[in-house]
């Protein structure tokens, strides 16, 4: 497992649990990109996968607000906010500038400057414009919360940027060879070890966890959050993610195993979740696709392209109720509509 090119080398054991979380994951993940889902649906479930990683991800680090409040600040975007709305819409605008870009280019490469970027979005109006969107020039130390003692020193701030470039290599250098859950864990332990910016590191770390997993595999990643696992049990993910000690004294004997098991647990949690949640969402009379409309893409599956009259034919509907169908499943995103009047024909929608 030593690599020579590099210095960070992080110690870890595929266990058979974790083995068995990751071949989960990835069976279930298979599933999902296997099926086919209404645009309304997916749309939908992607605003309330932002709403619910904004709210997990922020109550984290010690956010009051309540869920509620946190989906009403998403949808009226008020002008004058406190820092703890601030923090709400920060995290959303950064996941959105985070699909936007994996929607364009289907993976991200990592690299300080992405991490920077979404740094300085998250702490936007929370911290001074200099330290925002850079690395820290001063120390920090690491509290517990309810006893109010120093549990972790962090490295010394000058070490920092050569931590973060080494951690940066590593998984440029392993993003084909080390399975990406994998990878993505050991990204987010040995971020929060080196500790790089003076606040915000735990929703940057969240954040940036995200594009790795984004190498997943699953073509729907931006309708999950795994920021809601942590933030149900917060103790435990501060348990599992945290050190404590001198860096310095640290370094060398830490060991990744255990983060990895629970990190991988989160992350099947949430495809389960939302694996189930799609299979209700798609039952609804709204979205639920009867024998015609299945026999209606079926047939544009063979042949390429299906015309009224040929729909007609198919399935004997009366032609007002030929016209709803067309638009449900215009308005559902499976298919397209081309021409006009007699010409009229319609095929799959692109992007399914």
């Amino acid at each position: 497992m030593k690599n020579k090119s590099i210095s960070f080398d992080p110690a870890y054991t595929i266990t058979p649990k974790l083995l068995d979380f990751i071949k989960k994951i990835f069976a279930e993940t298979a599933l999902l990109n296997k099926r086919r889902f209404p645009d309304v649906v997916l749309a939908e479930f992607e605003r309330h996968a932002r709403e619910i990683s904004a709210f997990s991800s922020t109550s984290i680090e010690g956010n009051p607000l309540p869920l509620t409040a946190v989906k009403q600040i998403l949808k009226s975007l008020p002008q004058n906010i406190t820092d703890s709305q601030k923090e709400v819409l920060n995290y959303n605008d950064a996941l959105v500038m985070l699909n936007e870009q994996l929607e364009k280019r289907k993976a991200l490469s990592m690299s300080l400057p992405l991490i920077l970027r979404i740094h300085k979005i998250v702490m936007r109006g929370l911290l001074s414009n200099g330290k925002c969107g850079a690395l820290r020039e001063d120390p920090v130390f690491v509290n517990e919360p309810r006893q109010r003692k120093t549990i972790y020193l962090p490295p010394n701030h000058r070490d920092v940027p050569l931590l973060m470039n080494e951690l940066i290599d590593y998984v440029r250098q392993n993003v084909l060879k080390i399975d990406p859950i994998v990878l993505g864990g050991i990204f987010h332990k040995q971020f929060v070890v080196i500790h790089p910016f003076i606040d915000g590191n735990g929703r940057t770390v969240r954040l940036a966890t995200k594009v790795l997993l984004a190498g997943m595999g699953l073509n729907t990643f931006n309708l999950f959050s795994f920021e809601n696992y942590y933030n149900r049990n917060v103790s435990r993910y501060f348990q599992n993610v945290g050190v404590k000690g001198n860096y310095y004294d640290i370094a060398e004997t830490l060991d990744f195993t255990a983060w990895l098991e629970y990190f991988a647990e989160g992350i099947l949690d949430e495809v389960y979740r939302v694996s189930k949640e799609l299979g209700k969402a798609v039952i609804k009379p709204s979205t639920e696709l009867k024998e015609y409309h299945k026999a209606m893409l079926a047939y544009i599956e063979k042949k390429g392209f299906i015309t009224d009259r040929e729909y007609a034919r198919i399935t004997n509907r009366a032609r007002p109720t030929r016209a709803l169908d067309f638009n449900k499943m215009i308005n559902l995103g499976y298919i397209e509509r081309f021409g006009k009047g007699k010409a009229t024909y319609y095929k799959l929608e692109k992007s399914k």
